[in-house]
């Protein structure tokens, strides 16, 4: 018997298509967070804001805007504020109330900023006040309800 400990396997080799063998070392991948579940966004969401930022949104005054857009299924729009400039940022976790907003909606929101740099401002605090006329609006559960 021999002490050498066992070889590694080896990946098989096969033929590519420009007729050459592909090397004999295995291809080692580091890991990517893209490759999981669990991808942390770099967004603050109500869960992971810092207590202090929650309060100062909350001590913040209330703005006026229109939703310019929301998609549900990636859980986010933009806000366009009655008084012009840019678009304000809304998460899905910053909508109070029982519908999902709709482009055209008047809303109320209070703003915070967005780290690490604090140079763009996202909408907490959202309350839809005035449903957009003739479009159908679905409720957080699935019912959709005409206005």
């Amino acid at each position: 018997m021999s002490s050498e400990p066992p070889a590694p396997p080896q990946p098989p080799t096969h033929q590519a298509s420009a007729g050459l063998l592909d090397t004999q070392r295995a291809r080692h991948r580091s890991p990517s967070p893209l490759r999981s579940n669990a991808v942390p966004s770099p967004l603050p969401t109500r869960r992971t804001r810092t207590f202090s930022a929650t309060v100062r949104a909350s001590q913040g005054p209330i703005y006026k805007g229109v939703c310019k857009c929301f998609c549900r299924s990636k859980g986010h729009g933009f806000i366009t504020p009655a008084d012009g400039g840019p678009d304000i940022f809304l998460h899905i976790s910053d909508v109070e109330g029982e519908y999902v907003p709709v482009e055209g909606d008047e809303v109320t929101y209070k703003m915070c900023s967005i780290p690490p740099k604090h140079e763009k401002l996202q909408a907490v605090e959202v309350v839809i006040t005035h449903l957009a006329p003739g479009t159908k609006h679905e409720t957080w559960s699935g019912h959709v309800v005409s206005s």
